[in-house]
C-alpha cells in the first residue's frame, strides 16, 4: 500500500475522496490515503511546497498563486466543482453597497474566494483599495461563519457547504451565488508539485481513478441516501443540513463537474479575476498551471 498525503479544506466538496474511501476505491488501487483538514490557506500552500503533504484539493486560484508568487512548481492535475459559493451577510445589510465601511471576511486575503469577494464588491462601486471596507483575514470557512455569527460587525463573507446551510439557518443573509454574479467559476481543483507527480505517475494515476470512481458514486441517484449517511459521519452534520448539501452539490447548475475535468471556462474566468487586481495572470497562459496527463490517462484506464 502507497501511502499518500492529501490536504483540503473541510466541505461537502470532497464527498469524491469520503465516497472512494467508504467504498474501497483507494484500497483497490494500493493506496492508503492520509486526508489532513487544513485551517487556512496558507498551511495547505505551504505544506505542498515543503513535501508534507502529497495532492492538495481546494480553490484552484491557490495553485496560480503558488505560481505566481511563489514560483512554485505546480500542476493542476484534476478539475472539481464551482464551489457551491455564496455571499452572506448580517441581516441588517440589505443590499451589496450596504457593506460599504464594514468588516468582511476572508481566508489568505489576496486568493481565491478574497479575490472573488473584491470583484462582487467592485461591481456595487466598492473598492478595497479606497477603503470602502476592510477584509479581515480569519481562515477556513467554517471560521469565517463562526466569527460572523458571535460578532456582528464581522458583515460579510463568501461561504460554501455545508456552511452557508448553517448559515441561512443561523439568520444571516444570502445575497447571491458567486456563479450567477461572476460567471463560470472554477473552485476546487487537485494540484500538486511537478517533480512529484513526474517521480509518482503511476500513483498520481491510481488516486485521480480512484477519485473519479469516488466522483461517480456520489452522482449516482441510487447512492443519494448513502451519500447523505456519508456526508453526516464525516462533517457531524445533521440529517437535514446534510440532506440539502447533497442535493445541491449533484445538482446539474452547482454540483461536481462529471469526471472531475477541469472547467477550462471558469478556469480562464479565475484567471481573469486575478488579473484584474495584480495584472499578472492572464487568460493565455491556462498551459502555465495544468498538466491534464494524468487525468487523461486515468478516464482512459477506466474506460
Amino acid at each position: 500500500m502507497k501511502k499518500l498525503k492529501v490536504i483540503v479544506f473541510e466541505g461537502v466538496q470532497n464527498l469524491p475522496i469520503f465516497a472512494a474511501q467508504a467504498q474501497g476505491y483507494f484500497e483497490q488501487e494500493s493506496l492508503n490515503i492520509e486526508l489532513t483538514f487544513t485551517p487556512n490557506s496558507w498551511t495547505l500552500r505551504d505544506g505542498l511546497q515543503a513535501g508534507l503533504f502529497d495532492i492538495a484539493h481546494t480553490a484552484v486560484d491557490n495553485a496560480v498563486a503558488m505560481v505566481d508568487k511563489a514560483n512554485a512548481d505546480v500542476a493542476v492535475v484534476v478539475g472539481g466543482d464551482n464551489g457551491f459559493n455564496g455571499l452572506f451577510v448580517q441581516p441588517e445589510i440589505k443590499k451589496i453597497v450596504d457593506l460599504k465601511g464594514k468588516i468582511v471576511l476572508v481566508d489568505a486575503p489576496n486568493t481565491a474566494f478574497a479575490l472573488a469577494l473584491y470583484k462582487i464588491l467592485s461591481l456595487s462601486g466598492l473598492d478595497l483599495n479606497a477603503k470602502d471596507y476592510e477584509a479581515l483575514s480569519i481562515g477556513a470557512t467554517p471560521f469565517r461563519l463562526k466569527s460572523m455569527l458571535e460578532n456582528k460587525s464581522h458583515c460579510g463573507a463568501i461561504l460554501n457547504l455545508p456552511f452557508r446551510l448553517q448559515a441561512i439557518e443561523s439568520g444571516l443573509v444570502h445575497c447571491g451565488d458567486l456563479v450567477d454574479i461572476l460567471g463560470p467559476y472554477l473552485s476546487t481543483a487537485g494540484f500538486v508539485m511537478r517533480p512529484w507527480a513526474l517521480d509518482n505517475e503511476l500513483n498520481l494515476i491510481s488516486y485521480i481513478k480512484a477519485y473519479v470512481r469516488g466522483l461517480r458514486w456520489v452522482l449516482s441517484p441510487s447512492n443519494k441516501s448513502s451519500a447523505v449517511e456519508l456526508l453526516m459521519k464525516q462533517l457531524s452534520l445533521g440529517s437535514e443540513i446534510a440532506k440539502s448539501s447533497v442535493e445541491m452539490a449533484t445538482s446539474p447548475k452547482s454540483g461536481f463537474m462529471a469526471d472531475a475535468y477541469i472547467d477550462m471556462d471558469g478556469f480562464e474566468n479565475v484567471l481573469a479575476i486575478r488579473a484584474s487586481f495584480d495584472g499578472q495572470a492572464t487568460v493565455q497562459n491556462v498551459d502555465k498551471y495544468i498538466d491534464i496527463r494524468y487525468h487523461s490517462q486515468a478516464i482512459k484506464e477506466l474506460t
